[in-house]
């Protein structure tokens, strides 16, 4: 079946950050704190975050902040909850989140909530339930959820569930894994997984499964490395992970890999990114692969740094 190449992996995360001064290479100029996030996320699933230089990355990821408390995808750009959570995410990882002015990022986070529950991405108004899930999980690894309507945010999840169920972007729009993702995973943290049909939902996740063992977004769609993880933490966070057929996920991932220069691409033989990478070794986290670390399906963060955020 192949094995990972996580040395590769590991090289291929360094070698990004070695292009300019920091980390913050990875990706495109706009979305540089994402392109972090994914890095560095992958190199702690690796077991290899100590080969970063902290103190640059966290003084870099500081330098994104907006007077408004919120974060922009790299210096001097605007806020959005996107980089938001990228930006407490990547402070979560190296145990910095006590770094933050956290009143200051709550307040930012719970104004862009609007009367009928659902999220604003940032000033310029566009609705997403992505933004839903932005905002309760940067507020919950904040332990802030109380600044926001959490009900009300709930509700406006539910109203965009399909008849098939799964839920779209806004209420009436179609199903898509990544935005189920979004749905399940903020009904997770809230602990308002009650509202999904389970068996409903599940079966149509386990139908993203293609021949080649990899995972589409939507029907008819062609398989994708980065829907291992939008479509397999939603059947762990429902429980039925175990409709789709893992071993054949598994050799779909490890097929996308570049052996010789490391990194992990959307389909096999293409160009590796950043974001595929760290989808690939995700994916393979959640299951259970050897010698990766445990990632928390909701968080989309190793479990051993969700359970120190919340134990402390």
């Amino acid at each position: 079946m192949g094995q990972l190449a996580a040395e590769k992996h590991t090289k291929y995360i360094l070698q990004i950050e070695k292009k300019k001064d920091d980390i913050e290479s990875a990706l495109t100029e706009h979305l540089r704190i994402n392109g972090a996030y994914w890095g560095l996320t992958t190199l702690d699933i690796l077991g290899n975050l100590k080969a970063v230089e902290q103190e640059a990355v966290i003084s870099w990821v500081m330098s994104c902040q907006h007077e408004s408390g919120g974060f922009g995808g790299n210096i001097g750009h605007d806020p959005h909850l996107l980089y938001t959570l990228s930006a407490i995410q990547i402070l979560s990882l190296f145990n910095k989140t006590q770094i933050l002015n956290i009143p200051k990022v709550s307040t930012y986070i719970s104004t862009l909530q609007n009367k009928d529950g659902s999220f604003s991405g940032d000033k310029w108004g566009e609705i997403d339930t992505r933004f839903s899930y932005l905002a309760i999980c940067s507020l919950s690894l904040l332990n802030s959820l109380d600044k926001i309507n959490v009900e009300k945010a709930v509700e406006y999840i539910i109203s965009c569930k399909n008849l098939d169920g799964g839920f779209g972007c806004t209420p009436g729009a179609e199903s898509h894994s990544g935005q189920i993702f979004c749905c399940v995973g903020a009904l997770a943290i809230t602990g308002c997984l009650h509202y999904v049909d389970k068996d409903l939902l599940g079966w149509w996740l386990c139908e993203r499964q293609v021949k080649s063992g990899g995972l589409n977004g939507r029907p008819e769609k062609l398989p994708d490395v980065c829907y291992s993880w939008w479509v397999l933490s939603s059947l762990i966070m429902i429980d039925r992970v175990d409709w789709i057929d893992k071993e054949k996920l598994v050799k779909f991932i490890l097929e996308c890999q570049d052996i010789e220069n490391g990194g992990i691409s959307d389909r096999p033989d293409d160009a590796v990114d950043v974001f595929h990478t760290y989808f690939g070794v995700a994916g393979l986290s959640l299951l259970e692969y050897p010698g990766l670390k445990a990632i928390d399906p909701a968080y989309a963060l190793p479990v051993d740094v969700i359970n120190r955020l919340f134990l402390k």
